[in-house]
């Protein structure tokens, strides 16, 4: 199995708009497990409704959050984006259209314009116990950012890992850094020819302390190994589909 045949796939699934194929499965997998690692209230069934019909068949007594299923929506779209612009190289427009795509519609109009979606934070924020860009920083930061990823030659699946874990550290967006960032590590996997791969929410507890462990003490290879074991169960989940019997 190759990341070119996976990439042709998806690209020829997504405008076939066909289900139980590579592309249906990956946007409901992709979906569900990147919201429900940042609290998203919504089920697997739930995110199979909102896919197939637009509606959510919910049991009688759960109360749908609205946010959380507007932002599944909306990674349904953005993985299309996504798609649809694997031509060209990643940029800080790009990145900042993922993050539009990502929350329009989520907030009411008055946090909006502190909230500042598509665009870089406004106010100071963190992630676990780590101290990210100020926002006065952020676009600096992430031009250096760039620039270094840019410079690389023949990327690799460990180099897109580091960008990952440089990228959250900055977390431009005052919220969606960890949707975005993992939207962009299927991404660059797929620009480079590399098979792609979402953190499974089960995963999430060696995802984060993978982060920490990064970025705290330079100790590279628990998100790695995360990283690694996800691209082994989604090349396993891409054989299924693609592979003739």
């Amino acid at each position: 199995m190759k990341a070119q045949e996976i990439k042709k796939a998806l690209i020829e699934q997504k405008i076939m708009n066909l289900s139980g194929n590579l592309y249906h499965r990956t946007q409901l997998e992709f979906a569900y497990n990147s919201n429900h690692i940042e609290g998203s209230t919504i089920t697997p069934d739930e995110t199979a409704s909102i896919y197939d019909t637009g509606t959510i068949l919910a049991d009688k007594d759960k109360v749908i959050v609205l946010k959380d299923a507007t932002e599944t929506k909306n990674h349904f779209t953005l993985f299309k984006y996504m798609l649809d612009t694997l031509d060209e190289k990643l940029s800080e427009e790009m990145i900042k259209k993922f993050h539009f795509i990502l929350k329009n519609g989520t907030l009411t109009e008055s946090e909006k314009e502190w909230f500042n979606v598509g665009e870089c934070k406004q106010k100071k924020n963190f992630v676990g116990n780590i101290t990210t860009s100020l926002p006065k920083a952020v676009p600096s930061d992430m031009k250096k950012l760039l620039k270094w990823y840019d410079d690389l030659s023949n990327k690799t699946i460990e180099d897109i890992i580091e960008f990952h874990v440089r990228f959250e550290h900055i977390h431009p967006f005052q919220d969606g850094n960890g949707r975005v960032g993992r939207m962009i590590m299927f991404r660059e996997c797929l620009y480079n020819d590399i098979i792609p791969f979402y953190i499974e929410d089960r995963n999430k507890s060696f995802y984060l302390r993978g982060i920490k462990e990064y970025q705290n003490n330079n100790e590279k290879g628990y998100l790695i190994d995360t990283c690694l074991n996800s691209q082994d169960n989604y090349k396993e989940m891409a054989k299924y589909f693609l592979e003739e019997d």
